[in-house]
């Protein structure tokens, strides 16, 4: 229970910061892919501040012998490319700037009860479940 309260405390600092820089907007996305024309250099500071927050508290956290509220560490182990990776790399960054929306701010535009969020998250729930479908059927995921 600790954990689930928690986890949606985070999400929400997370949803208020994405709402706050302008990331559930996407004509951000697109100012920031349009090299050549308006470009809009926000997000490289959104993600800078990011990494930075985040390299410096999981030093401190890592030190922990486990985190605080569930026994164990989950840390991805796999450091390999794989085609299933690069291939799903691509299809994110297609869906990423063609729609201008990634899962966070998506997940947060939705407060705004807009049609073009809701298409946006709909889309992205059937591709994860035919994903699923084919990675049962293909073995994708190895």
């Amino acid at each position: 229970m600790n954990a689930a309260i928690a986890a949606l405390a985070v999400g929400f600092i997370f949803a208020v910061g994405l709402g706050i820089s302008g990331m559930t907007r996407p004509s951000k996305v697109v100012g920031f892919l349009d090299l050549f024309g308006n470009w809009d250099p926000s997000l490289i500071f959104v993600m800078a501040g990011a990494i930075a927050v985040h390299f410096v508290t999981y030093k401190v956290i890592r030190k922990r012998s486990s985190p605080l509220l569930v026994p164990n560490w989950q840390v991805p182990t796999k450091t390999e490319l794989t085609p299933a990776l690069v291939i799903g790399a691509v299809l994110f960054g297609a869906g990423w700037g063609l729609g201008g929306f990634c899962p966070g701010p998506a997940m947060t535009s939705l407060a705004s009860l807009q049609t073009k969020p809701a298409i946006f998250v709909i889309s992205m729930l059937v591709g994860m479940y035919l994903f699923k479908f084919l990675d049962k059927k293909m073995k994708l995921q190895k």
